[in-house]
């Protein structure tokens, strides 16, 4: 089968929101995989993974609301709408059901996404991400959001860059983080207040009961934007979930060690083709 290069498509949500995604390769052929990317990133975070993925699986990557080409809205954001607009777009493209994951903020929306709609995820990708940010999270992240608002977002480009990525990456491959520092100081000034006050508030333990699809959660070892013990939390608390912790590797994973996120989105394709 010859693979069908990537293609680009807005949808307007039901709620008049435009929601912008990419899908690579063909969704009537093959299983469907279907991410959502970090905060202050866009659909282009899963090209690696995506190009990995090849003839193998569809991969529908979306902006999430309020990031890169979609809309944002007049309500407040909420995970439960993000979501949602995941759902309308699998809708769109008649997928009936799908592999759905994300990373960072994107995990949360994925486990949204699969304990609200679990009859439409065959498995389920939780990468360098949580249920909850601790009692403090809607201080943190109002904190953060405030900095933001004041200083504008180059005053969070060092702090997110020792995050992002080892400092062996970062060294090896200066490109992918001159790229991630591009993306994150385009986005919109009040869509990314919006979005760290729906991650400050953003609970999703009482989820974990709804989720019976195989589940992989991976984290690095260095990552202390979504630590390892926020994924034992996931592990422990997701039915026979598998845990990988990736040696080396920070917060975003799927560019940082492409070849494993891949690696994890295979094998669950595999378990729903079983």
């Amino acid at each position: 089968m010859m693979p069908t290069g990537p293609t680009t498509q807005t949808l307007t949500s039901s709620d008049g929101v435009p929601i912008h995604y990419r899908v690579h390769g063909s969704c009537a052929d093959l299983p469907v995989v279907a991410l959502i990317h970090s905060l202050a990133m866009d659909h282009r975070f899963w090209d690696p993974v995506a190009k990995l993925l090849e003839g193998q699986a569809c991969v529908v990557a979306i902006d999430a609301r309020g990031h890169g080409k979609s809309g944002r809205g007049t309500a407040r954001l909420t995970a439960a709408r993000m979501a949602d607009d995941l759902l309308e777009v699998l809708d769109a493209l008649q997928i009936r059901k799908a592999v759905v994951g994300g990373a960072s903020m994107g995990g949360c929306l994925a486990l949204q996404f699969a304990g609200t709609h679990p009859e439409r995820c065959s498995g389920l990708a939780l990468i360098d991400t949580t249920a909850w940010y601790g009692p403090t999270a809607p201080k943190d992240w109002e904190d953060r959001a405030m900095k933001a608002k004041s200083q504008g977002l180059s005053a969070l480009v060092d702090f997110q860059k020792t995050r992002w990525f080892s400092e062996a990456f970062s060294q090896r491959e200066p490109g992918v983080v001159d790229e991630c520092i591009a993306i994150f100081l385009s986005n919109d000034i009040d869509a990314y207040v919006d979005t760290c006050r729906m991650m400050g508030a953003f609970d999703g333990r009482g989820l974990f009961a709804n989720i019976h699809v195989p589940t992989r959660i991976l984290v690095g070892d260095e990552d202390y934007a979504a630590p390892v013990a926020m994924a034992q939390v996931l592990h422990e608390g997701i039915a026979g979930s598998r845990l990988e912790i990736i040696p080396g590797a920070r917060h975003l994973t799927p560019l940082e060690v492409p070849h494993i996120v891949a690696d994890t989105l295979r094998a669950l394709c595999q378990e729903d083709q079983q």
